[in-house]
């Protein structure tokens, strides 16, 4: 088991917890009330810092429901914390481009991480590629 150091804005911030049985994936929630008009651009504060393990890396991405509750879209499509990050004052935020007006309440699940292996040091070796031919960037059809 992998332990993470964690600070909280403050005693507001719900506590992060598994989802028991559903995911291995931890949510995370908005620290503050945004109100987006369409087209408007936010980092919004997710209310906590943490020092992650040594060679270990946070993905956040959106959870499915994101867009359908709250008509945002996360604008890094994927965001990466790696363990340097990790200063009193280094707090995860979510950066959001909205859709349509909307507004997300402190508290509302907008997002989910989970902690990766740092990807082990690759060499490339160039060469001709001699695998058989799929056809090409999108040659499997869409049925």
């Amino acid at each position: 088991m992998k332990t993470i150091k964690i600070q909280y804005l403050n005693d507001e911030i719900e506590r992060l917890k598994y989802i028991d049985g559903k995911s291995d994936w931890i949510d995370l929630r908005a620290a503050e009330t945004v109100e987006l008009k369409k087209g408007d651009f936010k980092l919004i504060h997710l209310g906590v810092a943490m020092k992650l393990p040594e060679g270990y890396e946070a993905h956040i991405v959106p959870r499915s429901s994101t867009y359908k509750n709250f008509g945002i879209i996360q604008t890094n499509h994927m965001g990466v914390i790696d363990e340097s990050y990790c200063g009193a004052q280094d707090w995860w935020k979510m950066p959001v481009y909205a859709v349509r007006d909307t507004v997300i309440n402190a508290g509302d699940r907008i997002c989910q991480f989970r902690i990766m292996k740092h990807q082990p040091h690759i060499e490339f070796e160039e060469t001709c590629l001699e695998g058989e031919n799929r056809g090409g960037f999108g040659s499997t059809g869409i049925q």
